[in-house]
């Protein structure tokens, strides 16, 4: 991810294999997005995606 602001304006999405729809959990600051994609089931983060401006990255990608 390219940018590196916690105050940068990100997407936090949803993805599901078995649903082609993305579905927005979140619009704002990345660091509230962190926060946010923390406290969702461990079930669910595998399919957590963040999106700036200028990339997009599994929320898993940057926890590890």
């Amino acid at each position: 991810m390219r940018t590196t602001s916690s105050n940068a304006t990100v997407r936090l999405y949803h993805l599901d294999e078995a649903d082609p729809v993305a579905h927005t959990l979140f619009y704002g600051p990345l660091a509230e997005a962190l926060a946010i994609a923390r406290q969702q089931p461990v079930e669910i983060q595998p399919g957590l995606w963040l999106a700036t401006d200028n990339d997009v990255i599994a929320f898993l990608d940057l926890e590890s």
